[in-house]
């Protein structure tokens, strides 16, 4: 019998669907529209109408191509039907968390279940309509996970090939899983040790469809610029971020001033000749002070992991001045002010709050009474800390934890489904 969670299908739709309405009533589509979305929409029109991916008619390595030539196509009309389309993904993810669900526990109950939380689930709601790289990211990552696991449940290669590609499609959407491959060749090591045959054949199938795509991109790369990797992004990130992040909090400055001394509002060179430069000088920053880097790379992933994200939804609907952070240098100073000046902008930041301890206070009753094999636990443990942990940092975002959220909903579901059996 077929998975049709037609009923948490709805919901999803309706819920996506208010908020899309809303957003443009309130905002128009300057929120919807705001952040990194013309990064992705230049390249990938170039892409899409001249067939070249270039940004000011230099070839573009920031950006992989995977949701700029997705924003080009479905922004042909505007981007309210760009958002509109986002949407449709949006509900595709819901179905396909009901599939991983199933996969995992082999219930109907539990997957209708992790349906109907991944419906509500407030970060997914929200990133379904900005026009940003999450969902159509977190659409290929459940394809690959959902296959991954009946890898693991089967023994099936033709999955694992599948898994294999789709994450590949993954990491081309955005770069934040490239490494995840090697984690799963190092998970494949400690679940096959025993079984030799099988461990040659994973290794060689999971390689096989992730690293000759990702090999051929970074030939791009470095044929059109000289740049040999697969993002210049991260290089960017770990001049203008970590390192800017390290001295920030050597000098007892701010992030912005410490960026603002490396020139990162001022006119960018474009290209990426100072790429090298910019990288040896942030690692020869972070080896000299290992510690500072470690405890804000360790905050930032708490930041993933526990911030509401209210304040994605406020300004989605017009708050201006909401935070971008939680956290910030003194939290208690923060929320107090809140409380006194915006009283119903923390009551939201509550509701949130309580909803994410909820869930992973019932993905913890999951993991212990759900009866999970141990080998789809570890997969899904693993790629959930995987992303906590390469999303932690000075520039952590709530946003950066949509891909741990599928694997937090499933085993919240069969927390809240479960009866008194133990992990296989």
């Amino acid at each position: 019998m077929g998975l049709k969670p037609m009923a948490p299908l709805l919901a999803a739709a309706l819920v996506r669907l208010g908020l899309w309405a809303m957003a443009l009533a309130r905002t128009g589509t300057r929120v919807i529209t705001s952040g990194d979305t013309a990064s992705y929409l230049e390249p990938g029109r170039n892409l899409l109408w001249h067939g070249r991916f270039v940004t000011a008619g230099l070839p573009e390595v920031d950006r992989t191509p995977g949701y700029p030539l997705f924003l080009a196509a479905t922004s042909l009309a505007g981007p309210a039907l760009a958002a509109l389309a986002q949407i449709a993904l949006g509900l595709l993810c819901v179905w396909l968390v009901a599939r991983l669900a199933r996969a995992v526990f082999a219930s109907e109950r539990v997957a209708l279940c992790a349906a109907w939380l991944f419906a509500f689930e407030p970060v997914a709601v929200i990133y379904s309509v900005r026009l940003l790289s999450e969902t159509l990211f977190l659409l290929f990552l459940l394809l690959s996970l959902e296959r991954l696991v009946v890898f693991l449940q089967a023994r099936s290669l033709r999955a694992l090939a599948l898994g294999g590609l789709a994450l590949t499609a993954a990491i081309f959407v955005r770069p934040v899983g490239y490494f995840l491959p090697f984690a799963l060749i190092a998970l494949f090591f400690i679940l096959f040790w025993q079984e030799k045959r099988w461990l040659a054949w994973s290794l060689a199938v999971l390689l096989a469809t992730t690293l000759p795509w990702l090999a051929l991109w970074q030939i791009r790369n470095r044929v059109e610029t000289g740049f040999g990797g697969f993002s210049s992004i991260a290089a960017r990130n770990l001049y203008y971020y970590s390192a800017a992040g390290v001295l920030a909090a050597r000098a007892g400055t701010t992030l912005v001033d410490e960026q603002r001394a490396l020139g990162y509002f001022g006119v960018m060179e474009p290209g990426v000749g100072h790429l090298s430069e910019q990288t040896t000088a942030a690692k020869h920053i972070l080896a000299a002070h290992p510690g500072i880097f470690l405890r804000q790379q360790v905050t930032g992933s708490l930041l993933v992991a526990l911030t509401p994200c209210a304040t994605d939804l406020l300004k989605l609907l017009g708050a201006e001045d909401a935070p971008e952070r939680v956290v910030s240098s003194d939290p208690l100073r923060a929320l107090g002010r809140m409380a006194h000046l915006h009283p119903g902008r923390l009551v939201w930041m509550a509701l949130f709050e309580a909803w994410l301890l909820a869930l992973y206070l019932f993905a913890a009753r999951g993991i212990v009474r759900g009866g999970i094999a141990r080998p789809v636990l570890a997969l899904l443990l693993s790629v959930a800390l995987y992303f906590l942990a390469v999303s932690g940092g000075v520039q952590a975002v709530g946003r950066y934890r949509l891909p741990v959220m599928p694997e937090l909903v499933v085993l919240a579901a069969a927390g809240l489904c479960a009866r008194k059996t133990a992990i296989r």
